[in-house]
C-alpha cells in the first residue's frame, strides 16, 4: 500500500522545473493539477453600483497582475481614459513591469515594493497626499486595508473581480490518495461540487493557516499542514508525509 495519486487544486506549473514534477519522479506518482477556483471580473453595471469615480483618484495600488487586468478592463468598459499623471504603486517589480501591457512604462510614475505589501507601505506613506484606489477581489487579505488604515492613507477599496468555484463535475468523483489545497475557497469549491464527499482514507494537505482552518471548519481531517519549520513548502510537506507513509505501509 503506497501513495500513488495526488490532486493539486492549482493550475499546472508552466515550467518543467516545478518541485511537483521532481516529487512525481521520486515516488513514481501520478499528480494531476486542477484549479478548484477561478476569477471572474465584475460587470460595468456592478461596478457602477459601487459608486466609485476612478478619476477622483490620483494613484492606484496593485497587489497582483489580475488586479491590473481588471482595472484597465473596467476603465475601458466605463470609457474612462486614465490620465498620464496617474501614479501606480505595485507590490513587486514584476507586477510593475506587467503594466507595460497597458501603458508606456517609462513615461509614468511607478513605484514598487520587494515582494509583500508590507514592503510597499513605506513608499505609500511618503505619498500620503495622494488619493489611492485599491482594486481587489471580493475575497482578499484584510491585512492590506488594515495597514492602509493604520497609516491613515486616503483610499477607496474597489471590488473589480470575484473568486468563484470551478465546475469540477467532469471529475465524477475525487478519487485520489492526496488532495492538496492552497486556499479556503478551494475547500468551499470541493464541498459545493461534491456535497456528499466523504474523506475516509483520502489524505488532505493544506497550505497556510486560513486553509488549514477551513479544512477543520468543514469537519474534515487535516493530515498535512504547511508551511511548518521542517517543511516551508507544500511539496516538502508532501515529500515528508509520503516517505513516512510508504515506509510505515511497506509490508501491508
Amino acid at each position: 500500500m503506497k501513495i500513488k495519486t495526488i490532486l493539486v487544486s492549482q493550475p499546472k506549473p508552466q515550467t518543467e522545473k516545478s518541485p511537483y514534477f521532481d516529487l512525481a519522479e521520486k515516488y513514481n506518482l501520478k499528480i494531476d493539477f486542477r484549479p478548484f477556483i477561478q476569477v471572474e471580473g465584475i460587470s460595468a453595471k456592478e461596478f457602477r453600483q459601487e459608486r466609485i469615480n476612478i478619476l477622483e483618484h490620483t494613484a492606484v495600488i496593485f497587489t497582483s497582475r489580475t488586479a491590473i487586468d481588471h482595472f484597465f478592463r473596467i476603465a475601458e468598459e466605463m470609457r474612462v481614459t486614465i490620465p498620464d499623471d496617474m501614479k501606480y504603486f505595485c507590490i513587486s517589480e514584476s507586477t510593475a513591469f506587467y503594466l507595460q501591457k497597458y501603458i508606456v512604462y517609462r513615461k509614468r510614475k511607478i513605484f514598487f515594493g520587494v515582494r509583500v505589501f508590507e514592503d510597499l507601505i513605506d513608499t505609500i506613506v511618503k505619498h500620503k497626499k495622494e488619493k489611492f484606489l485599491l482594486p481587489l477581489s471580493d475575497i482578499h487579505k484584510q491585512s492590506i486595508p488594515a495597514l492602509l488604515n493604520k497609516n491613515k492613507i486616503k483610499y477607496t477599496k474597489a471590488i473589480l473581480y470575484k473568486t468563484v468555484s470551478s465546475d469540477l463535475s467532469d471529475l465524477a468523483d475525487v478519487n485520489y490518495d492526496i488532495l492538496a489545497f492552497y486556499s479556503p475557497s478551494g475547500i468551499k469549491s470541493l464541498l459545493q461540487n461534491f456535497p456528499d464527499f466523504e474523506q475516509n482514507g483520502t489524505v488532505i494537505a493544506a497550505f497556510g493557516p486560513a486553509t488549514s482552518k477551513a479544512v477543520r471548519d468543514a469537519n474534515l481531517r487535516l493530515d498535512i499542514e504547511a508551511p511548518m519549520p521542517q517543511a516551508p513548502s507544500m511539496t516538502m510537506a508532501l515529500d515528508q508525509y509520503i516517505k513516512a507513509f510508504n515506509k510505515e505501509n511497506k509490508d501491508k
